[in-house]
Parts: C-alpha cells; sequence; structure tokens
C-alpha cells in the first residue's frame, strides 16, 4: 500500500512540475491554469486514497465541536451554540470530499515553491470544516513566510507575491482558530503568544493589509499591552479584499471583537460589494446577507460561519434577517445599544432582502420612530444621531416596501405606495408626533418632510383636531409653487387623504383666508406655473393620470361644501382643460369632473369659463360619468352625488344619438342593480335608485321615440 501511494504522488508531481514550467510568467494566468489542469485531478487522486493518507502523514485530527468549544477571552461575548436560531440548510459535505484536506496536504508536505504558492492561493476559496486540524498548515505557512525575510526581517521585494499570499492563507486558517474558541498562542508550538506574531508582521507591510489587521483585530484587544499603541485602521479594499472580508468579518461579531472600525468596514464591505453599479454574485450576496444577519444579532451555527459558499441558503438567510431586523426595532426603547446602533445605520439592508420576501406587517414600527423622535427633541438628548436614526428607519420603510411594486424614483410610486396594517387599532392621535416632525422640517428639509406626508397618507390616516391647524398650515406650505416637485405632490396626496376633513374646515378660525390659501395652492401643487408647457418626461406634465386622479377626487369631495365653492373658481379653468382627454376614457375622472362642474354651476353662473363649456361637452361628461359610476359607488359621497347627475344628465341628452341613449340605458340599469342587490337600502341609496329609475325612463321613452 506504501508503494501504492509513493506511485501516485511521485507520479503527479512529475505532472505538476512540467506542467508548471509551460505556464505564462504571469501570475494571475499561471495559478488559474495550474488549478484547472493540476489541482482538480490531483483532488480527485487525493480524495481516492485519503483514508491510507491520513494514516500516514497526518496527525490525528483533533475534532472541534461546539460543546467542546472553550472561549478563548472569558470577556468575550461568544455566542451560545446550544440554541441556534438560524441553522442554514445546507448540503453537509464529509470533510474528507472537501478540497481543503488535499491543500492542506500540499502545503505541509511539498517542496515545490510554486506548488506551495498555488495551494496558498486557493486556502481562501475553500471551505475549512472546524474538525481539520490546521495546526501544523499555520506553522508551515508562517516558516514559509518567514524564509521571504531578509537578515533585517523585512520582506524580500520578489518575494512580496510570496508571501503575501502565506500572509492571507495565515490569517484565513488562523480566524477558523479563533472562532473555535482556542487559545490565541502557541500556534507555532512554541509557547508565545501570537499578538507578537501578527504584530510584527503588521509592521513589515508597507500598506495595511486589510487581512492581517481583521485577523489582529480578533484578539489583539485583549492582549495589546499599553506600549504598543498604534491603533489598527483598514486601508482602501481591493475587490478581492472584499470578497473576503465578506466571509470573514462575521467571526468578529459572533466572537464580540467588534470595534468601531469593524462596524464601519462590515457597513462598507456591504455597501461597496451590493452597490447598485455592481453585479454580485449569489455567494456575494450571500456572504453579506450573513454577515448582516450576524451584525444584528442572529444567532448561527458555527459551521455554518466557515462554509464559504452560503448562496444556496440565500433565501433562509433573508428570512432571518428580515425576522431580526424586525425583532431589534421592536425591542428598541430608543436607546442606543450595539445591535440598535446597527440596524439604523444598516440601511443597506435593503439590497440584501430578498425581493420576492413578503414584507410583515408589523415591520411599520412607528412606536420606534415615535421614541427615537421623542429621544431627540427632549432636552436631555436633542441629539443629532437620533435624528440621523430616524431619518434611516423611516427611509428603510419605504425602500423596502417599494421593491415589492414600484420603486421611488418611478413617477409612480409616490401615487401607489400603500401600507396594509393589520386591524383599525390606529388612530389620528397616535401621529400626532409626525405632524410636530412635518413642522419641524418642511422648511429646512423637503426630502424629509415629502416622506413624512407620503407615510401619512400610506398609512391613510389623517391629523387630529389637535393637530389639524398646524397639518393644513403645512400642506399649504409644502404645496406652494416653490417647493420641488415631489414635495408638492406628496403634500397633494396627503390632501386627498385628508380630504373629508378638509371639506369641513369652514368651522376653524379665519375659514374664509384658509379655504383661499389652500385652494390656490392645491392647483399650485399640480400646476406651479400655469403658463408653461412641461415636457412630456416633466413631473409636472400637463396630463399624469395618477396625480389627476387624485387631484380630482379632492376638488369633488370639497365641492361639497358650499362654503369651499366660491373659493375653488380658481380650478375651473385647469379641469376645463381636462375634459377633452378624460372624457373620451371609460375612467372615474370622468364621473369627478361632472361632479366638479354640476355642483359648481349654480354658484358660478356668471363665471365665463363654465361658459366655455359646449353642450357637447357637457353631455360627453354625463355619459362617460355613468360608464365609470359602478367604481364609485363604495364611496357613499358619490352616491349622495347620483340624483345630481340624473338631473344633468336629464338637461343635456337631447342631443344623444339613439346608440348614446342604448348605452346609457345599459350603464344606469346596471348601477340600480348594484345598489339594489347590496340590501335593505339605506335613505341616500333608495334616493339615488328612484332617482335613477326615473332617468331610466325617460331614456327609454327617447329611444322608442328614435324607432
Amino acid at each position: 500500500m506504501v508503494k501504492l501511494v509513493y506511485d501516485v504522488l511521485h507520479r503527479l508531481f512529475r505532472i505538476l512540475r512540467r506542467s508548471w514550467t509551460e505556464f505564462s510568467d504571469d501570475p494571475v494566468f499561471a495559478v488559474r491554469s495550474f488549478v484547472r489542469r493540476c489541482l482538480r485531478p490531483l483532488f480527485s487522486a487525493l480524495r481516492y486514497i485519503a483514508p491510507w493518507l491520513r494514516s500516514l502523514v497526518f496527525r490525528t485530527p483533533i475534532s472541534v465541536v461546539d460543546s467542546e468549544i472553550q472561549p478563548h477571552d472569558q470577556n468575550l461575548e461568544v455566542v451560545a451554540t446550544s440554541q441556534c436560531f438560524l441553522k442554514l440548510n445546507l448540503p453537509d459535505t464529509p470533510t474528507s470530499s472537501l478540497e481543503a484536506p488535499s491543500i492542506k496536504w500540499l502545503l505541509e508536505t511539498s517542496t515545490d515553491p510554486e506548488v506551495f504558492l498555488a495551494a496558498a492561493s486557493l486556502v481562501p476559496r475553500v471551505d475549512w470544516p472546524l474538525d481539520l486540524d490546521v495546526s501544523d498548515t499555520l506553522h508551515q505557512l508562517y516558516d514559509v513566510y518567514t524564509s521571504c525575510l531578509d537578515v533585517q526581517s523585512q520582506i524580500v521585494p520578489s518575494l512580496e507575491e510570496k508571501a503575501s499570499a502565506c500572509t492571507k492563507a495565515l490569517c484565513h486558517l488562523y480566524c477558523g482558530r479563533i472562532l473555535q474558541g482556542l487559545p490565541a498562542c502557541g500556534f507555532r508550538g512554541q509557547g508565545s503568544a501570537d499578538r507578537y506574531v501578527f504584530e510584527r508582521m503588521l509592521e513589515r507591510t508597507k500598506v495595511d493589509d486589510d487581512a492581517l489587521v481583521a485577523t489582529a483585530k480578533l484578539f489583539i484587544a485583549k492582549y495589546r499591552p499599553r506600549s504598543w499603541s498604534p491603533s489598527l485602521k483598514f486601508g482602501a479594499c481591493s475587490d478581492s479584499g472584499l470578497e473576503w472580508l465578506s466571509h470573514v468579518l462575521p467571526f468578529h461579531f459572533v466572537t464580540g471583537q467588534v470595534d468601531e472600525d469593524v462596524e464601519k468596514l462590515a457597513l462598507t464591505v456591504i455597501s461597496k460589494l451590493l452597490c447598485c453599479s455592481s453585479s454580485p454574485s449569489p455567494q456575494t450576496i450571500a456572504n453579506c446577507t450573513f454577515l448582516a444577519c450576524v451584525m444584528v444579532r442572529v444567532q448561527v451555527d458555527k459551521k455554518d460561519i466557515v462554509r464559504f459558499d452560503k448562496s444556496s441558503a440565500l433565501p433562509q438567510l433573508a428570512e432571518s434577517l428580515w425576522a431580526q431586523f424586525q425583532k431589534v426595532l421592536w425591542a428598541s426603547d430608543g436607546g442606543l445599544n450595539s445591535a440598535v446602533r446597527r440596524v439604523w445605520h444598516l440601511d443597506v439592508i435593503c439590497r440584501v432582502l430578498n425581493r420576492d420576501l413578503l414584507p410583515p406587517p408589523k415591520m411599520w414600527n412607528l412606536g420606534v420612530c415615535c421614541k427615537i423622535y421623542s429621544r431627540a427633541r427632549s432636552s436631555e438628548h436633542n441629539d443629532r444621531d437620533s435624528l440621523a436614526a430616524l431619518r434611516k428607519v423611516q427611509h428603510f420603510i419605504f425602500d423596502v416596501s417599494s421593491a415589492y411594486n414600484v420603486y421611488p424614483s418611478d413617477l409612480a410610486w409616490l401615487w401607489q405606495h400603500r401600507i396594509l396594517w393589520q386591524g383599525n387599532s390606529h388612530s389620528p392621535e397616535d401621529f400626532n408626533w409626525l405632524v410636530d416632525y412635518l413642522s419641524d422640517v418642511c422648511s429646512n428639509n423637503h426630502e424629509i418632510a415629502g416622506d413624512i406626508l407620503v407615510l401619512l397618507s400610506s398609512m391613510r390616516v389623517s391629523c387630529s383636531s389637535a393637530t389639524q391647524h398646524t397639518y393644513v398650515e403645512k400642506l399649504i406650505a409644502c404645496m406652494s409653487s416653490g417647493m420641488p416637485p415631489r414635495l408638492r405632490h406628496a403634500a397633494l396626496r396627503a390632501a386627498h387623504n385628508s380630504r373629508e376633513i378638509l371639506a369641513s374646515i369652514d368651522v376653524v378660525d379665519d375659514a374664509d383666508m384658509v379655504l383661499a390659501n389652500l385652494s390656490r395652492a392645491i392647483l399650485a401643487a399640480v400646476c406651479p406655473q400655469p403658463d408653461a408647457t412641461p415636457a412630456d418626461d416633466d413631473p409636472d406634465r400637463f396630463l399624469h393620470r395618477d396625480r389627476d386622479l387624485c387631484y380630482l377626487e379632492l376638488v369633488f369631495a370639497l365641492t361639497r361644501n358650499s362654503h369651499w365653492r366660491t373659493h375653488l373658481q380658481c380650478q375651473i379653468d385647469h379641469t376645463i382643460r381636462m375634459i377633452a382627454v378624460y372624457c373620451e376614457l371609460l375612467e372615474p375622472r370622468a364621473f369627478y369632473l361632472a361632479g366638479i362642474f354640476l355642483r359648481m354651476a349654480p354658484e358660478q353662473e356668471s363665471a365665463t369659463s363654465l361658459c366655455s363649456i359646449t353642450e357637447q361637452e357637457w353631455w360627453d361628461m354625463m355619459r362617460n360619468a355613468w360608464c365609470s359610476a359602478d367604481a364609485t359607488i363604495d364611496d357613499m359621497h358619490c352616491v349622495e352625488f347620483l340624483p345630481i347627475l340624473v338631473e344633468g344628465t336629464k338637461k343635456y341628452m337631447s342631443i344623444a344619438s339613439e346608440s348614446e341613449l342604448v348605452r346609457l340605458n345599459y350603464y344606469v340599469g346596471g348601477l340600480i342593480g348594484m345598489l339594489e342587490g347590496q340590501g335593505a337600502p339605506e335613505q341616500r341609496e333608495g334616493v339615488a335608485v328612484a332617482a335613477m329609475k326615473e332617468l331610466r325612463d325617460q331614456v327609454l321613452e327617447k329611444i322608442e321615440s328614435y324607432s
């Protein structure tokens, strides 16, 4: 058997030496070619003879399982492994079937420098299970590293590549040693503290080596002597360095070795790897998601931490991250403990979450936002950090929820964004703090003010009576023509959401002044420059279906109040321009246009604008209003308007064609059936049905006259 093993290894090494001399001098190409042509066949051969190799070459492995791990530092917050909240559904591959044992064997036995270099470069790219003893490997890597030093203990320039490969491999394997809870001393077998080894390695590097810094930060905080004063700082990371850090940084959070630099670096790694301009692989996304999980204290299995490729468990990772994100927010009392601080600053979490993951309703933790805001405004704290945190939590709500429909950059997002609540347990008073927050920022931070208004309208809640006056003032200010389009449109949508309150605003003090200012502001929200002709892609373009529906529903609601009608004359010219477009389509906009003009006409008889509406335009509004009326009958105020629509239809149907009357009869009859099918009608439904039946009789009589 020994001879068989010898023959196999001798033949493989001859292949390695012969192939290596044929490769390019380019080290990147050389390693890639070497792996493809030589190491992969070697792995297959070594797996076949692995059982015999272990008995001949390896020491007896030290089996490291969670129950045997002892913390290397009693002060570390080592995560308990008896209860793992997250166990990834990854295939359980036996150690003997992994590449790591083969690479380990090469590192410990090869005398060929090029083979050793290629094997060392592969160390950070494969799984190193916790039950694989790498003590000899660490020792060998360090010995090869020291062979790259001159008599002054500085790295020889021509050997920098070799030293760098050994450094990265040494750091990668040593991080696993720390994760196992093994003592931070003696990996060289001389009983010395490992901190001295890494300190000297750091002193020899010409630039900051992130691999060394990340490894040293795992244990140096406790063991660093006071005389060794320079703090460890991370440098500018390369792409390969970022990939490696995304895999290794979870070790810091699991073992509790996290300082401000590590925390900032983790956010930077996630942000850069998942930035919009990059196309990260599933493996990269999974590593970043796993890192985000441990940052917000998701408990994980150590065996999963060392897995290099976690991409197959990405949906599971996203769910755990989402659940823990909510848990941390719900548990927050407004304080700034480490987990909450990381959640607040983890705005890149939106790039991590699986976009197919449905958002749980409980994520809308406005109670936490309220606590943060109260803390920020209190005389005791009054700190900007809390306001910045509030901003990130609030913006996270928009970013994540919008990922399932449309995006904030899309013009439709502002009008379609919705938040679905569980039950109706929220009262307007619960959101008084948001009105106060709006009052604080509307004049100097238009983006936050717009977010608050979208949030209020998305939740379909309105202001309380105590904040009504302030809220109306801020709506007027935010809809003024000098504000940016997004803020004006957000305020218009918020006003639309509060249209029932605004429709009864005649009871407030200075009603006439408030109504006049609010009416002008509503028009400015959709038409800030009446004489201008915006481009078709301009947010303020003349026709925008979602914006115009919001605007027409709001004005329609306001016309119910006779006090409002005298102040809405400024809306007439703008709404008349919509007739030609929206009265040619079967949609609710024609219904609201008809309602606005029919209610305004009796009180604006002298208005030249209304006189400009032709009889044909009146009739087009009437007939198309009936075509879309069935979409509005869930609104009691629309049902109350039906008798007025009946009278307007009678007035203008004299010019109708027979086909138009037949269609009118069809829609009126269908609407009667829908209202009667709802059961015993209330008084308003009864009045509406009686009026429509009378109209139907007249329509049928007119149809017969055509025959």
